[in-house]
């Protein structure tokens, strides 16, 4: 099953759980969309969340499950943001997951 959902008078195909199907077609507007639909505002620590998750998946055409994702971000910042309590802060509704949407890219492997 897939949705539709409309940004810049453009539609986009979503999948059940509201991903895009394209994560090519990706734009940074859309996660701020996204971003405010769930009553979050987006702050440069969220946009190095998002473009560090473009990027891993560009090197390695996977979305990483949670306990890869604060291991890769410990490596890239440092231990005060790869560490769960500051990236669920950032992304209450799951960092691999919410982070992930938000990105443009697929559901993260292990997430249910």
């Amino acid at each position: 099953m897939s949705l539709s959902w409309e940004y810049k008078g453009k539609l986009y195909e979503l999948d059940k759980d509201g991903y895009l199907q394209d994560w090519e077609a990706w734009e940074d507007g859309m996660a701020e969309k996204m971003a405010e639909a769930d009553g979050i505002t987006l702050t440069e620590g969220h946009w190095e969340i998002i473009r560090f998750l473009r990027e891993y998946f560009i090197k390695y055409q996977i979305a990483p499950m949670i306990k890869i994702l604060v291991k890769e971000i410990d490596k890239a910042f440092g231990p005060e943001k790869g560490n769960i309590k500051y990236l669920y802060e950032l992304f209450p509704g799951g960092p691999a997951k919410q982070a992930c949407r938000y990105a443009g890219l697929p559901r993260p492997t292990g997430c249910v």
